[in-house]
């Protein structure tokens, strides 16, 4: 069975079949050839794969994120970070990075990341003398910390297939997430320095007061949010209930940045969104469901030990799957199929889960950044009118300094695991 699956989705992979599709085909395959259930459970687990409460926040952080990219919430907040550092050698390159950082605090998702900043970040760096292939890596890379930083919905996905609180998932992304940026913002302060970059003028405290008082409702909605998750005043879900209105209130009411008759086609593109990641979602649980009950992972885990004897190699074997994968399908799928059958393999290595669901996030984040399918590449091209090799250039230098923290929060899981345990266990 698990040679036919195999060849099943190679073949279909090839043909370019979406990968929903092709989970569909090869557990209804599979159930026909090798079982004698009848195919109309697939039905039943699909609806049971969707089931669950927890992901009603999928499509609400979706249609939040959508509503402040439309919005004059991320003009704001670059506003008030470029008033704090746009003084610096490479200042407005880190008010681009903080921008995203921000951004990723309250949206949960890279794409809209990398519109809302980069519509506005990309032309201005470009204006202000910086290399235009710098530029558009420089956002491009910043963006994907969407994912990473909480909210994140690969987060709410990994959590539900492999039985993970959400609150630890997202307490353990802040210092990954934090130790990227850093990262990005002394790459950029070096280079900045090596190319002698026009610093902007200082801003004055009342510049600094004035843009913080008019970004002061954006910069609130993350402490609304993620301080309403930990102090337990509501779930994640209803967190993300509370940011759709929170965003839509302060853009039809407060920034006025547009009217009522644009919440149709944000929704509508929401809707969109949220039902492909959702189809995707149970047809990778249905297929989970078949090989769970052929005991697949099992037998993965029972050939993983007796080839691979520390847990440090499962682990860089792990990443370079990743890796490899990422260049030809969609991280979050493949986490969304491969994950659970590690599963047995993770609790005889004694690998904590969290910590193995944050380096899951920083592959996907990866993935999201290198050619041919990274979907960052894609939308900073749609955003930008550039080719798409001219965005994976601009990538190119960036994505050292990614592995490099990738392998970083890999073997050394306090990076991910210490305020979870300091303050959730």
């Amino acid at each position: 069975m698990i040679a036919i699956i195999c060849a099943c989705f190679a073949v279909l992979l090839v043909a370019g079949v979406p990968i929903a599709i092709i989970l569909g085909i090869t557990t209804a395959l599979s159930l026909t050839l090798f079982t004698s259930t009848p195919l109309h459970i697939i039905a039943q687990q699909l609806f049971n794969a969707l089931d669950k409460f927890v992901l009603l926040a999928v499509p609400f952080f979706i249609l939040a994120g959508s509503i402040m990219t439309h919005g004059g919430i991320a003009r704001r907040l670059i506003a008030f970070v470029n008033a704090l550092v746009g003084w610096f050698p490479g200042g407005l390159g880190m008010a681009g990075i903080l921008g995203c950082i921000f951004f990723a605090a309250i949206s949960g998702s890279s794409p809209a990341t990398v519109v809302a900043i980069g519509s506005i970040m990309i032309p201005a760096l470009i204006k202000a003398g910086y290399e235009e292939k710098f530029s558009l890596g420089l956002i491009t890379v910043s963006g994907s910390l969407g994912i990473v930083i909480p909210p994140s919905i690969p987060m709410i996905l990994y959590c539900l297939v492999m039985n993970v609180s959400v609150a630890e998932m997202f307490m353990a992304g802040v210092i990954p997430g934090m130790l990227i940026g850093c990262a990005l913002i002394a790459f950029t302060y070096i280079i900045a320095k090596r190319c002698n970059w026009r610093i902007e003028k200082k801003a004055s405290l009342t510049d600094i007061v004035t843009a913080g008082k008019q970004g002061f409702w954006a910069l609130l909605l993350p402490l609304v949010v993620l301080g309403g998750i930990y102090s337990g005043l509501f779930t994640p879900t209803e967190a993300a209930a509370v940011s759709v209105v929170y965003a839509l209130f302060i853009e039809l009411f407060v920034y006025k940045e547009f009217t009522c008759r644009e919440i149709t086609s944000i929704c509508r593109q929401a809707a969109v969104l949220s039902a492909s990641l959702l189809f995707i979602l149970a047809c990778a649980m249905t297929f989970l469901w078949l090989l769970t009950a052929e005991q697949v992972p099992q037998q993965l885990a029972d050939i993983i030990i007796n080839h691979i004897h520390s847990p440090w190699m499962f682990l860089l074997c792990v990443n370079l799957l990743f890796l490899i994968l990422g260049c030809f399908m969609d991280d979050v799928s493949a986490m969304l199929i491969l994950a659970p059958l590690f599963y047995e393999t993770l609790n005889r290595y004694e690998i904590d889960l969290v910590h193995f669901g944050i380096v899951m996030i920083l592959n996907i984040q990866m993935g999201m950044l290198t050619p041919p399918f990274g979907l960052n590449l894609f939308v900073a091209s749609g955003l930008t009118k550039r080719p798409l090799v001219t965005i994976a250039r601009g990538v190119l230098p960036f994505l050292g300094i990614m592995l490099l923290c990738l392998m970083l929060v890999t073997y050394i899981p306090s990076i991910s695991l210490f305020l979870p345990n300091l303050l959730l266990r």
